[in-house]
């Protein structure tokens, strides 16, 4: 089964006490580098991004990293990406520790991992 890893931008930058929110765009650009070279076992990564991050990387495709803007709510645009993973089969796990967002992606479909797991892995 091809898997798709969507990670919460915004939450696993806030999970890294690093003076993140002096530097959002830094931040977001910083993770997007380590998604690039982890050994992630997923066949797809959607970083999405919202607010100032946005700034920090552009949006499209580099490798298997995929980063997509968010108009507005990240929130919103993390669950469309879920959905349609979810519809096109894939397995889909989204990492969050926001528990609004757990329950909106598990009503789609999908699984939820913490920022610590993927943060262990980069």
């Amino acid at each position: 089964m091809t898997t798709t890893l969507v990670v919460d931008g915004a939450n696993v930058v806030g999970a890294r006490p690093d003076g993140w929110w002096k530097d959002r765009a830094g931040a977001a650009r910083r993770l997007h580098e380590e998604l690039l070279v982890a050994d992630i076992e997923h066949d797809h990564v959607v970083l999405v991004l919202e607010g100032q991050a946005k700034g920090g990387v552009r949006p499209g495709r580099d490798a298997h990293v995929r980063t997509v803007h968010a108009a507005r709510d990240g929130d919103a645009t993390i669950v469309a990406e879920a959905r349609a993973a979810v519809e096109r089969g894939h397995g889909v796990v989204v990492v969050t520790a926001d528990r609004a967002l757990d329950a909106r992606v598990h009503g789609v479909g999908a699984t939820t991992l913490s920022p610590t797991w993927l943060l262990s892995r980069l």
